[in-house]
């Protein structure tokens, strides 16, 4: 998942002689939330569903990942696939969530002159691409056209991965825009799941999730963060959201916008870090440093597992499934729909007076960037479910067409990016100046 964008500190005290070390606890999750670690999880689940799928397993890996269980009468009655969607990817949106209103009240999208550009490149990364899509499945008919979303979103996890690995030599800015523009990206895909991949919603339902939701809320507020309390409130809103017809991972966005983003006495959280400074943290900060190693660890790994592992059928099976409409729409709306919407909207806002790209980068970073923005993964594969079924013959395409699109596009953007490393590199060293 996203990294969690952390705010500044409200407050600071000298540093503390006695400053507990990290536990084993803290360390094992510090490392669980780094960028690598965390692509590497999501491409090491994603790699072993498939070796699998593909093997003699597979009808084993097919028969766990349908088998059902849970209350019928509440609704829940699901596959273990369909848990891992619905359910573990809640922590993911609610990581979203708590950064959607960190970057919304205390972060880069709360200045305007800031917010526009990646807002703008977040806007095209998503329009070309489904734009794309539809134009290459306009006629296949009204059932190919339902993905036309599949290819609108990015990756967080596998896109800040690659720019660690392949950027460290790139300026800080170009993280911060991508980060920004994955915020962006990711309410637009929650707005589109919401809006377009809701079949009926059942009112009653949805009016009682606004109890525990708004009893969430009042807590937080007040600086509660008792697991007792407030986990049982999240699970009953996301059953509540589910039975009502929405996506349940809806009720996961809810509930991180329901975090308060901004330091006080009574939601705030002091913490100690490694020198002794002790430092005031929003609520926001507090929860996604807990909650974003379990979605980045577990529930992001676990969802892939289970969505990605496609039999392919071999070499021909593989040709076959990349010979769909739908299979060509998502690999080019993703490696050129991405990166030609997101280029071409930022050059198009940086005309507007006041907005200009950050003086430390230059356009081909912007190029390198927008396509490693091009791997879609874990929210495409849920459209693609949603769109399709989950387990149609569509899916499998879907999922073909998603793992080649993200391939291309970490390739390509790895390749330019590492590139514009070495640039910044000698052109530092030219300079005389000290990488940051």
């Amino acid at each position: 998942m996203p990294d969690s964008a952390t705010p500044a500190p409200a407050s600071s005290t000298p540093p503390s002689p006695s400053a507990a070390p990290a536990s084993r606890a803290q360390r094992l999750s510090r490392f669980v939330s780094r960028d690598t670690t965390g692509g590497l999880l999501l491409l090491g689940a994603t790699v072993l569903a498939l070796v699998i799928a593909n093997s003699p397993a597979g009808s084993f890996y097919a028969q766990v990942r349908d088998t059902t269980f849970g209350p019928e009468a509440l609704h829940l009655h699901l596959s273990v696939g369909t848990w891992a969607a619905d359910g573990l990817l809640a922590i993911f949106f609610f990581v979203v969530g708590l950064e959607l209103k960190q970057e919304f009240v205390a972060g880069s999208l709360r200045d305007p002159r800031v917010a526009t550009l990646p807002i703008a490149a977040a806007v095209g990364g998503v329009a070309l691409p489904a734009l794309i899509f539809t134009a290459i499945n306009i006629g296949a008919g009204p059932d190919a056209l339902q993905g036309w979303a599949i290819p609108a979103a990015t990756d967080i996890a596998f896109a800040v991965a690659v720019v660690a690995v392949v950027g460290k030599r790139l300026p800080p800015a170009l993280r911060t825009f991508l980060l920004t523009l994955a915020v962006v990206d990711d309410l637009i895909a929650i707005t589109i799941i919401a809006i377009f991949y809701t079949a009926g919603i059942a009112v009653v339902p949805l009016l009682l999730a606004l109890l525990p939701l708004a009893a969430f809320a009042v807590l937080v507020r007040r600086g509660v963060r008792s697991w007792w309390l407030l986990i049982p409130l999240g699970v009953v809103a996301w059953a509540l959201v589910h039975a009502s017809g929405i996506h349940a991972t809806i009720a996961g966005v809810a509930l991180g916008l329901l975090v308060p983003a901004i330091a006080t006495r009574r939601a705030g959280v002091t913490h100690v870090d490694a020198d002794g400074h002790e430092e005031r943290h929003a609520l926001t900060h507090h929860f996604a440093e807990r909650w974003s190693p379990i979605s980045s660890g577990v529930a992001v790994p676990i969802f892939a597992f289970f969505s990605a592992g496609v039999s392919v059928g071999g070499f021909s099976g593989l040709t076959e499934s990349l010979g769909d409409s739908v299979a060509i729409g998502i690999v080019v709306a993703l490696v050129v729909g991405k990166s030609v919407g997101i280029t071409g909207a930022s050059l198009l806002v940086t005309r507007l007076p006041g907005i200009k790209l950050d003086p430390s980068l230059r356009w081909p970073d912007v190029v390198g960037l927008s396509l490693v923005a091009g791997i879609g993964f874990t929210v495409s594969l849920l459209v693609g479910e949603l769109a399709y079924g989950t387990g149609s013959e569509q899916d499998d395409v879907v999922k073909v067409g998603v793992l080649v699109g993200s391939l291309i596009s970490a390739v390509l953007g790895g390749v330019v990016l590492s590139a514009r490393g070495r640039w910044h590199e000698r052109h530092r060293t030219e300079q005389g100046v000290t990488a940051p």
